[in-house]
């Protein structure tokens, strides 16, 4: 499924929580699929379980996942979720501050430009 960088100042958990959201936003984990239990993704991930958990019940209030209880977890349709405003704040301020790096390093505006957009380019599951 995926494998966490155990050398990572990230938690664990917040790297759980930053791959599911990749695999569903990409596709790979279609809307109503059911995912691993937590005790199936802390055996493949040889974490412990409290660590998946913590991360489930993240994506579950930010509405990636939701739980039927006796059956399990199971991929939310996220085309109308709602990314929390602090959430959008953060990935702002991360955007500048790299934005910011660019201009350091002396690359012109334009030059800057052609980088975001190639990578944009690159997220071809991006719609």
């Amino acid at each position: 499924m995926f494998e966490l960088d155990m050398k990572s100042r990230k938690a664990i958990s917040d790297q759980i929580i930053d791959n599911m959201k990749e695999l569903i936003m990409s596709g790979v984990l279609q809307p109503e699929s059911k995912i691993a239990s937590v005790r199936e993704l802390a055996g493949q991930l040889l974490v412990n379980p409290n660590t998946v958990q913590k991360a489930y019940k993240a994506l579950e209030s930010q509405g990636y996942i939701y739980t039927v209880k006796g059956r399990g977890a199971f991929v939310a349709d996220t085309k109308d979720l709602t990314p929390a405003a602090g959430d959008i704040s953060e990935a702002e301020e991360m955007l500048r501050d790299s934005i910011s790096r660019l201009y350091h390093l002396g690359l012109s505006r334009q030059e800057a430009r052609d980088i975001v957009g190639r990578i944009f380019d690159e997220r071809s599951d991006w719609t």
